[in-house]
């Protein structure tokens, strides 16, 4: 099944950069000719950091998937700081050559949303759950269960947006943010969960199962 996609294929978060970069890239190449070559590999970079594809939404209802493209750094028991219970934890570190925009895991409505100004250390560290600044979204699934997914800045990410807000429906697949430049997405489970990744795995947003809840 596909989702509905609603937005371009270059997310419009990136379309400043782009055209800056452009802009500037065209006026070194008419003045320095080859020279501008580093111009246009920065000016591919940027282009390539804010695609934005459309991807398919697994079928079965009790999956949950990934928010983010990245690779597997944790998966573990904890506590969920933000819905206070014991909780499974799977957090998905993003470089900056993974898609950055942010999709839903489940279907559900947003019961609560808190944002935390931090500090910018890497986001593949586990700290920088906890430390750096960081957006988190508590869902009511459609099958029961809580769910909370955090935005977390890496260490060159400036600024995490969040287009949601409570009371909202939020729909598997569902583009609900984005992450400028590295960071992470952590996401708390309930401890009945069954992980389907293991650390170091490489995902994808939405197409990829991070668990399922029984």
């Amino acid at each position: 099944m596909n989702n509905h996609y609603p937005h371009p294929i270059i997310a419009r978060e990136g379309w400043f950069y782009i055209a800056l970069a452009f802009v500037v890239t065209m006026i070194v190449a008419a003045f320095a000719g080859w020279w501008s070559i580093p111009f246009w590999i920065i000016l591919l970079f940027v282009l390539q950091f804010f695609r934005d594809p459309p991807r398919p939404i697994p079928y079965q209802p009790n999956a949950v998937l990934s928010p983010a493209d990245g690779r597997i750094v944790t998966v573990e028991k904890t506590t969920d700081p933000y819905a206070g219970r014991e909780a499974i934890k799977i957090s998905v570190f993003m470089n900056v050559f993974n898609v950055h925009s942010n999709r839903s895991p489940v279907d559900g409505k947003i019961e609560k949303i808190e944002y935390f100004a931090g500090s910018f250390v890497n986001a593949d560290l586990d700290k920088a759950s906890l430390e750096n600044e960081r957006n988190a979204v508590v869902v009511k699934a459609r099958t029961g269960e809580q769910i909370t997914f955090v935005q977390v800045a890496g260490l060159i990410a400036r600024r995490i947006l969040c287009y949601v807000k409570v009371g909202d429906q939020l729909e598997r697949g569902q583009r609900y943010g984005f992450i400028r430049f590295g960071s992470r997405v952590d996401v708390y489970l309930p401890l009945t969960a069954q992980p389907r990744v293991i650390i170091g795995q490489k995902v994808s947003a939405t197409t990829t199962v991070l668990a399922e809840l029984v």
